[in-house]
C-alpha cells in the first residue's frame, strides 16, 4: 500500500486528486494537506508528519501562483515555490520515499517558435518563473528519484481560472477584449490528475516531463471557444495585444509544451484541449 501525501488539497489540481482517490483505494492510501493540517515551510513540521505518517510518495501541488502579486511578494513566492519543496524532497527522500513536483511553462521565456522540450534551456524572466524553476532544482537534487511535470495553461472545475472567469464576464459584458498573441496548451486539470496517478501507479520513472492538453491556441480563441461551447452569444469578444493589456510581470507569447517523453515513457494518450474544456463544462 503506497502512503501519498498530497500537497495544496484545496487548489485545483489538489481537488482533482481527491476526486480520482477512491479508484486507488486499492493500492493508495491518500493524506490530503493545506497549509492548516500541514505548513510546507516548517522544516520540523515536514519531516514529523512524514516519518508518523510513513509517506513514500509526496505529491506537491502546493505553489504560490499569483503570477503579478509575485513580483511585490518576492519573498513569499520563494518560500512556498522553492524553500517548500525542497523541504519536502529533503524529508521524504530521508525516508526512502520519492516526489512528484508540479511546476510551470514560466520556466521558460516564451521567446521560442518551438514546443518547448524538458531539455531546452531555461530562461524564467518572472519572480513565479524563477521560484518555480528554483524549486524544480531542489527537488532534483534533494531527492534524486524524483518527477518534475512541467504544465501551463490549468483550469477545472474549482477554485478561480480563466474558464470561470471568462465565463461570468461573457455573462456581465457586452463586449470583452483578450489578448490574441500569447498561444499555450490549455489544461484541464483533472487531466493532469490522471497523468500523475498513471505514473505512480506503473512506478515514477526520475526526470522532468512536460504535461499539458493536445493542440494550441491563443487566449482570444480559447475564449470565444468557452462562449460557443457555453452558448453565450450575447458578449462580442475582441482580440488585443499584448502591449494593449499591460501586466506587472511579463507573460510568455508562446509557451507550448512538447509532451512526446510523458507520453513514451508511460504510454498516455492525452485528450485534446477542446474535449476536455467540453468535459469540464459539463461538470460545472
Amino acid at each position: 500500500m503506497k502512503q501519498i501525501l498530497v500537497t495544496g488539497h484545496r487548489g485545483q489540481l489538489g481537488n482533482e486528486m481527491q476526486l480520482l482517490a477512491p479508484l486507488y483505494a486499492d493500492s493508495c492510501h491518500f493524506l490530503f494537506t493545506d497549509k492548516d493540517e500541514l505548513d510546507i515551510t516548517d522544516r520540523k513540521a515536514v519531516y514529523a508528519f512524514i516519518e508518523e505518517h510513513a509517506v513514500n510518495i509526496v505529491i506537491n501541488c502546493a505553489a504560490y501562483t499569483a503570477v503579478d502579486k509575485a513580483e511585490s511578494e518576492p519573498e513569499l513566492c520563494e518560500l512556498l515555490n522553492h524553500t517548500a519543496p525542497g523541504y519536502l524532497a529533503e524529508a521524504v527522500a530521508s525516508v526512502g520515499g520519492t516526489m512528484i513536483q508540479i511546476s510551470t511553462d514560466y520556466v521558460f521565456d516564451g521567446t521560442g517558435h518551438i514546443p518547448y522540450r524538458e531539455d531546452d534551456p531555461t530562461c524564467p524572466n518572472t519572480v513565479y518563473g524563477r521560484t518555480k524553476l528554483a524549486g524544480e532544482e531542489a527537488v532534483i537534487r534533494t531527492c534524486p528519484g524524483s518527477m518534475v511535470i512541467r504544465t501551463a495553461w490549468l483550469y477545472s472545475t474549482f477554485g478561480n481560472n480563466f474558464v470561470k472567469t471568462m465565463l461570468r464576464l461573457g455573462k456581465e459584458r457586452e463586449s470583452l477584449g483578450v489578448i490574441f498573441d500569447q498561444i499555450g496548451s490549455p489544461t484541464y486539470a483533472r487531466d493532469l490528475a490522471r497523468a500523475i496517478m498513471t505514473a505512480v501507479e506503473q512506478g515514477i520513472v526520475p526526470g522532468v516531463y512536460h504535461f499539458t492538453n493536445e493542440g494550441v491556441c491563443s487566449w482570444y480563441d480559447f475564449t470565444r471557444t468557452i462562449h460557443r461551447m457555453a452558448g453565450i452569444a450575447s458578449c462580442h469578444v475582441r482580440p488585443l495585444h499584448t502591449e494593449e493589456y499591460p501586466a506587472p510581470a511579463p507573460r510568455p507569447h508562446y509557451s507550448v509544451l512538447d509532451k512526446s517523453k510523458i507520453k513514451e515513457t508511460y504510454g498516455i494518450d492525452i485528450p485534446w484541449w477542446e474535449d476536455s474544456l467540453r468535459d469540464c463544462l459539463k461538470n460545472l
